[in-house]
């Protein structure tokens, strides 16, 4: 029989002590999974049928039935998301997926950004409710039953890992919240409990009143964009009776009502929470406090995204400052960008020496590397040390934001990991004569990815954000040594340049190579460097080094597509092109790069 799920209870304050354990709270779609040997169905908390609206975590579960038939008929409690990164959920996304009703455009949307079921309790196994077992046996047995499931091709059903401490994570990714919970606990079918306490993670966004909607009780906010008001979103929960009553009494004074809707000049600005904006709505807005202290004028959109983006308390100077005067972007777009892309972009940067590239007064003056630790770094910048010198590592979101403050546009890092001396990765860096030469990369990058299929060998590809692009293959830390791997980019870049040598050259000498791709295989060396996924590029575009997906990788594709004003909205529209980048590791067949290599 299914059961209506357990639900938490909303608390400002994060329980502690060793009675309690944290998940990361995704904003997703609330969701049993009811399996029987008859088939899968999917359905909301409310008891409405979800499962045509994803079918393929059906369809990926159903090839299972018969190996998991032995816990069967089970009941799993979870969370249908859409993940943009391991800890931070696309809602709208979803929200879309769910108001599909055509079949040919779901199955066109989930071949896109497929779904996925991330699974935290289970109440029902073998036909039997453990409803009333503790979390922690009930946990240890839905570990048993995703276990019996674990294979490469079943991508679309996970466990929520717990943690003793989950905020930091999900601040990084700029996640919904975290719920707690007691580890003794039953589950409590249909009941709000005090055993599971869920804290949201709220962004906090200023703006003035501009409406009140007597029919609903919404009061409208809005903020200046430029000289024009633009609508923020609409709030109706969070205030006290005496705050109501305030507001109340000042929209009938001072507003002017037409059709059951009070219209209100700028004059009172307050804090709203929300855990994000879309559009020109709140998502769960909810009423925090007056702001006496601002003025209308104050609560612009600049404010919003900077308040949106959760920045933390790192010290900032001249946001207003132009970087990129040609595509108008300031410091300020630029550390928000850092901001925000910092969950996909650290994993590169951890570990590794960092180079990077300063421009104080912008793209357009000069500029210097730095890859010492200044004297004037803040303690929580981590270094290290190789004789008499001391080099910088970016370990945390920080360290990220500090070196953006200090105009840090490029950041460049090695291919091995501080405490290896082989490489992590192989990269190929396809360096075009000019932009207008992209294409010579785009045909270069298909060649080398026939061959690397051939091979068996997982390759990534990146846009670099100038005017070429990189192919990486990540590989297992001390699998490969730096002879190694530049023996085997170097055979890769002679079959290419004598498959079409008309287009492609390994000639060193700019002024030899006349209009042909330069394969850089000399770049793969220790020492070396290669710009970081993510990273922003000093053009006057203002580009960003972009992960793409091999379909994209075709005539029309263009080096300017994206920068760090758009490519936020691409990963959450796309998602991550490089998401598999680390696990790919274990995949990857050293063998037959080995085999190619050896005389």
């Amino acid at each position: 029989m299914l059961q209506k799920p357990m639900l938490p209870t909303l608390s400002e304050d994060v329980p502690t002590g060793e009675e309690w354990s944290y998940e990361v709270k995704y904003d997703g779609f609330r969701t049993l999974l009811h399996w029987t040997e008859e088939g899968i169905t999917l359905w909301s908390r409310n008891g409405k049928p979800l499962h045509d609206r994803f079918p393929e975590i059906v369809k990926s579960l159903s090839e299972w039935t018969e190996t998991i038939s032995s816990f069967l008929p089970l009941q799993i409690d979870g969370e249908i998301v859409i993940k943009n990164t391991p800890y931070q959920a696309n809602f709208p996304l979803l929200q879309m997926r769910n108001r599909m009703r055509n079949t040919t455009s779901i199955q066109t949307a989930a071949r896109h950004r497929p779904s996925l079921l991330m699974c935290f309790d289970i109440t029902e196994i073998k036909g039997a409710s453990i409803t009333k077992e503790p979390l922690s046996k009930r946990r240890s047995t839905l570990s048993d039953v995703l276990e019996s499931l674990s294979c490469p091709r079943l991508e679309l059903i996970q466990s929520f890992p717990t943690y003793k401490e989950a905020s930091e994570l999900v601040f990084l990714h700029l996640g919904e919240g975290v719920v707690a919970k007691r580890v003794t606990s039953p589950y409590a079918p249909g009941e709000r409990s005090a055993d599971w306490i869920k804290i949201k993670h709220w962004r906090t966004v200023s703006g003035f009143l501009q409406q009140y909607d007597t029919d609903n009780g919404y009061y409208h906010i809005g903020v200046y964009n430029g000289d024009a008001i633009t609508k923020l979103g609409s709030f109706k929960h969070g205030l006290s009776r005496a705050q109501q009553q305030t507001l109340r009494q000042f929209v009938t004074e001072k507003g002017i009502r037409k059709n059951g809707i009070y219209n209100i000049p700028p004059a009172v600005c307050l804090d709203v929470h929300c855990l994000h904006a879309q559009k020109d709505d709140l998502r769960e807005p909810m009423f925090n406090a007056f702001r006496f202290d601002l003025s209308p004028e104050e609560c612009t959109m600049e404010k919003v995204q900077w308040d949106l983006s959760l920045y933390p308390h790192v010290d900032t100077s001249n946001e207003k400052k132009w970087l990129w005067k040609s595509a108008a972007f300031t410091k300020q777009n630029l550390l928000i960008y850092l901001r925000l892309v910092a969950p996909y972009m650290l994993p590169y940067l951890r570990d590794k020496r960092l180079t990077v590239i300063r421009y104080p007064d912008g793209v357009d003056e000069d500029s210097f590397y730095q890859k010492h630790l200044p004297d004037y770094a803040p303690d929580f910048i981590q270094s290290v040390e190789d004789g008499e010198e001391v080099f910088m590592v970016c370990q945390n979101l920080h360290t990220l934001l500090w070196l953006g403050n200090q105009a840090a546009l490029e950041y460049h890092i090695p291919f091995n990991k501080e405490q290896f001396t082989t490489p992590d990765e192989i990269v190929f860096d396809l360096d075009p004569p000019d932009r207008e030469s992209f294409s010579l990369a785009i045909r270069a990058a298909k060649l080398l990815k026939l061959v690397l299929d051939e091979l068996q060998i997982k390759v990534f590809i990146k846009a670099s954000g100038n005017k070429g692009m990189q192919l990486h293959i990540p590989i297992p830390e001390g699998s490969l040594s730096y002879e190694e791997t530049r023996s085997f980019t170097e055979q890769l870049a002679r079959l290419l340049v004598k498959q079409e040598p008309e287009l492609f050259t390994m000639e060193r000498l700019k002024k030899n190579r006349g209009r042909r791709l330069y394969i850089d295989y000399i770049q793969h060396a220790e020492g070396k460097t290669i710009i970081c996924p993510f990273s922003p590029r000093a053009t006057a575009e203002g580009t960003v080094a972009m992960p793409l997906f091999w379909n994209e990788v075709d005539e029309g594709l263009s080096p300017l597509s994206f920068t760090i004003c758009n490519a936020l909205d691409r990963l959450k529209e796309h998602g991550n092109a490089f998401a598999g980048y680390n696990e790919a590791r274990t995949d990857i067949q050293v063998k037959h790069i080995k085999k190619l290599i050896e005389p």
